[in-house]
Formats: C-alpha cells, sequence, structure tokens
C-alpha cells in the first residue's frame, strides 16, 4: 500500500478542521466524507470532490477506505469504531473515543482480543504532540522531582458563550453530548492527567460541580476535582467555561521541587536537596529548602498539533510506526472525567476503577433530572476553530 485512502465521517466543525489539512499528509489521501446534514455533505463533498455518504455504514461497505476519521457526536464514537474495524479498516478517532467508561472497555476488549495484530486504532490526543508538554512527562520519567506530593491545574480558560452551545442542539445535552465541559472541553486536560505521569491513576476522587452555573443548559459547565493516589499524592482539577479570563496553570510538586507550567513557560524550581532531608534534618523552625529557579528551555520535535497526530497514525499504517496516542489508552482521560462527574454531581466519594454500570445508570439519571433545561434556540455561530486548540 502506498496510500492509505481515508474516510472522514462527521464534516461539521472539527471534521471540516480535518478535511483542509489531510491531502497534505504524507501517504494520505483523502476519499470520502459522511454527515448526516445533507447540506454540509453536499457542500463538502463538492469542495473535495470525493463521494458523499449520509449513512456511515454505506461509506464503511462501499470498499473507497482503507480507514477512517471519526469526527461526529460523542455517543457515535464507539458505535462507528467497532462497525469500522468489523470491516477491516483502521480507525483514527477524535475525543473522546466514548461517552462512558463501559463503551470504551467494549472498544478495548474488541479490538485488542480481535484487531490489534492487522489494524491500527488510534486517538486524537494532539496535546501530546506539544514539545512543552512532552518535556514535562520526560523530566518526571527521569526522575528530576522525586517523589511526587502534588499536582494542580487549574484550566479556567475554556471560555464558551451561550451562542457556542447553542450552535448545535446535540451540544450541552445529556442524550446528545453526554456531558459539558469535562467531555468536550476537558478530555485532553484529563489524558495529560494520566499521561504526564506515566499513565498513574488515582484511587479516589471528590468533586464539587455544577450543572448551568453561568449558561442555561442541562450539563456541568464548572469542576472542581481532588484526587487521591496510591503513594499519598493529591491532585486538584479545576475547570470552567464560564470565567474570563481564564487561567492555565499547572503546578506538580515532589520531592526534588516544583514544576510550573503557564503561558508556555516552563519554571522548574529546584531544591538544592531533597524537601524529605530539609523538613526532617534542618535545625531551622521555619527555613525552607534551598532553592533555584530554572527556566527550562525547550526544543521542537517536529509538527505539532492535529496534522501531526494524522501523520502518525498514517506512518503506522505504511511503516510499522509507534501510536503517539493509542485509542485504547483513550479509556484513562476518560475514566478520570467519569470519576470526576459521578462525585461531582452526586457528592459522593467515589472508588477507581469506575463501576461502568453505575456511571451507565448516573447518565440516565442526569437525563431525568436535568433533560430540557437548555432554554438556548438555535443561534448561528461564527466560528474560528483555532481559538479553541490549547
Amino acid at each position: 500500500m502506498d496510500k492509505v485512502r481515508v474516510g472522514v465521517i462527521g464534516v461539521g466543525s472539527m471534521g471540516s478542521v480535518h478535511l483542509s489539512y489531510l491531502n497534505s499528509v504524507e501517504g494520505a489521501v483523502l476519499a470520502a466524507v459522511c454527515d448526516i446534514d445533507e447540506q454540509k455533505l453536499k457542500e463538502r463533498s463538492t469542495q473535495y470532490n470525493v463521494p458523499g455518504f449520509k449513512d456511515y455504514k454505506e461509506l464503511l461497505n462501499s470498499g473507497l477506505c482503507d480507514a477512517v476519521l471519526i469526527a461526529t457526536p460523542h455517543y457515535d464514537h464507539p458505535i462507528i469504531t467497532r462497525d469500522a474495524f468489523a470491516k477491516g479498516l483502521h480507525v483514527l478517532c477524535e475525543k473522546p473515543i466514548a461517552v462512558d467508561v463501559k463503551e470504551a472497555r467494549i472498544t478495548n476488549e474488541l479490538y485488542q482480543s480481535k484487531y490489534a495484530d492487522k489494524l491500527k486504532f488510534g486517538v486524537m490526543f494532539q496535546m501530546r504532540t506539544s514539545p512543552t508538554l512532552r518535556k514535562i512527562r520526560e523530566l518526571i520519567a527521569d526522575g528530576e522531582l522525586g517523589e511526587l506530593f502534588r499536582f494542580t491545574w487549574i484550566v479556567t480558560d475554556w471560555f464558551r458563550t451561550w451562542t457556542y452551545y447553542a450552535s448545535g442542539g446535540w451540544r450541552a445535552t445529556w442524550t446528545g453530548e453526554g456531558g459539558g465541559v469535562m467531555l468536550n472541553q476537558c478530555p485532553h486536560n484529563l489524558d495529560q492527567l494520566q499521561w504526564l505521569l506515566g499513565g498513574m491513576m488515582p484511587n479516589r476522587v471528590t468533586a464539587v460541580a455544577t450543572v448551568g452555573k453561568r449558561h442555561p443548559i442541562e450539563v456541568e459547565d464548572e469542576m472542581n476535582a481532588i484526587l487521591e493516589y496510591p503513594n499519598g499524592m493529591i491532585g486538584h482539577f479545576i475547570t470552567t467555561t464560564g470565567e474570563a479570563p481564564g487561567t492555565n496553570r499547572l503546578e506538580i510538586a515532589g520531592d526534588r521541587g516544583k514544576l510550573v507550567l503557564e503561558h508556555g513557560k516552563i519554571t522548574f524550581y529546584r531544591t538544592r536537596t531533597t524537601v524529605t532531608h530539609v523538613l526532617q534534618n534542618s535545625p531551622e523552625s521555619f527555613g525552607g529548602a534551598e532553592t533555584w529557579e530554572c527556566d527550562i528551555p525547550v526544543r521542537s520535535r517536529g509538527p505539532e498539533g492535529h496534522k501531526a497526530i494524522t501523520q502518525n497514525f498514517i506512518n503506522a499504517i505504511l511503516k510499522g510506526e509507534e501510536l503517539i496516542a493509542e485509542g485504547v489508552d483513550g479509556v484513562k482521560g476518560l475514566e478520570l472525567g467519569n470519576a470526576m462527574m459521578l462525585a461531582g454531581l452526586t457528592r459522593k466519594i467515589v472508588e477507581l476503577p469506575v463501576d461502568g454500570d453505575e456511571y451507565q445508570q448516573f447518565l440516565k439519571d442526569m437525563a431525568a433530572k436535568y433533560g430540557g433545561k437548555k432554554t438556548l434556540g438555535q443561534r448561528k455561530a461564527v466560528v474560528d476553530m483555532a481559538a479553541s486548540f490549547k
């Protein structure tokens, strides 16, 4: 195979972004598009001079594609992914890979048991290509911070207007989207919470979340969570779509100091000796550890963003390159989000792993309790997708 023929399923805001660069990805060619919106489908089919399908199953059965890129509403992601596997197609799925961990686990088990040896499965976690985040992951993996004590991520720069939520009937509904800020804006941040830490997951979550605090919607638009880890580390995660000016500040503290990421800059407050040594042996009552403030240089390692993830996916198919973001990894950040949602809206402590059946019942309960409370009518939105990417 010299070229991977790619079909894009879902050509709305995010799907259109992928269409804009796909033919410039080395080894890839756009072969077909699919969308249930006939007008959008006709426009994109004409614009790119490729066949268009209203039903994704017709695209899967067409024989025109070797792989699909899925950019539909969230609930469709696991269904289309599994159907694509059954047709022998590679899958690159937009985040999240599912709305709930049970569906994600079903997809993973199916893939690993039947298709992993012949098909590639990737997820669109483009933040993994960020040089700054890759450097932080490297520093942690190399032990530069020593034992980890705490992380705090204040990510309140996901500001969204009422018009944003009114731009699609499925948005900000339990049955259409399956959640709000945690499922739409934060999957990348949630992925980073485990990816930066080498896959480390908490065992217990408490949280306070609010439905429709700043928007007339039926899902959460604010989350404040505390995560407890088996080694004693504590994490804090704070986010909202209703605050401006927002903050995006990540702190990770350990036995050798503290890393801070803000405004694209990494600062390492490195202690001369371990914090534990100073804590246990210093003759001073109030003295702290001698600390050096270091600006960490970051060099680009090549292309970044959505196109880089797609290029890597194509390279994995054609050349056996290791995937930057494997689809099966998508369950980890999703589980963090499910745990925070369950804890935040029930005000109960949630133990991990999350019970998949319990979370599916929670979604039904939330739909019954809050369904219909989105009072926004349809509004035509001015959309600049580049402004959304972090």
